[in-house]
């Protein structure tokens, strides 16, 4: 028998077991989806529950009427009115100055960075509690009122790292000889930045302001700490709510808040794969 035969032999033996290692891997990763998406299925489910009480925690039946009595909570329907308003309005500002520090941080060095970049880290894995409660403190200090637009600059602060991180690891990976063509052909620095740098990372761009989105809706503990007593987002509402029983209604809600950001993400995404081919 010649060397090379029990080595072939070897592997032979081995990729059964690589394969049976393969779907063990697939199952689990499958295992840990369906995990992650039992709270939402959930959701989803008992939004049709057919409840005669003020509780929605067993299932009674089906039913389809509580989509067309979202109405019978107009402040419920405030608190996802404000929710919106103050992510929309946060995502507005945060793009934009987290876009601007991506490219910095990305593109250029300066004098600071590592304190910058350390600065950046240490708000995403700092806990919400003391962001929240250093920014009531600052507002108690300055003598500014707490209220709607306490929340807004709130929400702004505690996402922009994430924009601004997302941003620049797109820059990053960018190649920078494509906008060195551009001015070569006689492009201007605005030009450039409009038609060849923007659109380059304008994926991380999107990414960093769905993620600032998500994190303003869902957020509760900064907006517990900075709210006033006049505003009430949609989280807050349904911590109120706990006492008493949640309504169906914040299923119905809560189902098409997930469906529109799947819809979102599903168009970004066949979005990219048509301007990669």
């Amino acid at each position: 028998m010649s060397a090379s035969e029990p080595e072939s032999a070897g592997r032979a033996r081995t990729r059964p077991r690589g394969r049976a290692g393969d779907r063990l891997l697939r199952v689990y990763v499958w295992l840990v989806i369906a995990w992650l998406l039992l709270p939402i299925a959930v959701m989803i489910v008992f939004g049709f529950n057919d409840t005669r009480s003020k509780s929605n925690v067993s299932w009674q039946g089906f039913t389809a009427k509580w989509w067309g009595r979202l109405d019978e909570y107009p402040q419920l329907l405030d608190a996802v009115d404000y929710s919106l308003k103050i992510a929309l309005l946060s995502v507005l500002v945060t793009t934009v100055l987290g876009t601007l520090m991506g490219l910095a941080l990305g593109r250029h060095r300066f004098r600071g960075q590592g304190a910058t970049n350390l600065m950046m880290f240490a708000a995403i894995s700092s806990p919400e509690l003391v962001m929240g409660a250093s920014l009531l403190s600052l507002f108690i200090s300055t003598g500014v009122e707490t209220g709607f637009w306490t929340v807004v600059i709130a929400h702004v602060l505690f996402s922009l790292s994430f924009v601004a991180i997302t941003v620049r690891a797109r820059v990053v990976g960018m190649d920078a000889s494509i906008e060195e063509a551009a001015r070569d052909l006689g492009a201007s620095a605005w030009t450039t930045f409009w038609r060849i740098t923007f659109p380059m990372i304008l994926p991380g761009v999107v990414a960093g302001a769905l993620l600032a989105f998500a994190l303003s809706v869902d957020d509760f503990v900064i907006t517990q700490f900075t709210t006033g007593g006049d505003v009430q987002t949609f989280p807050l509402w349904i911590w109120g709510a706990t006492r008493i029983g949640v309504p169906p209604q914040v299923n119905v809600i809560g189902t098409l808040i997930f469906a529109a950001g799947v819809a979102i993400a599903v168009l970004n995404a066949v979005t990219a794969r048509r301007r990669g081919t």
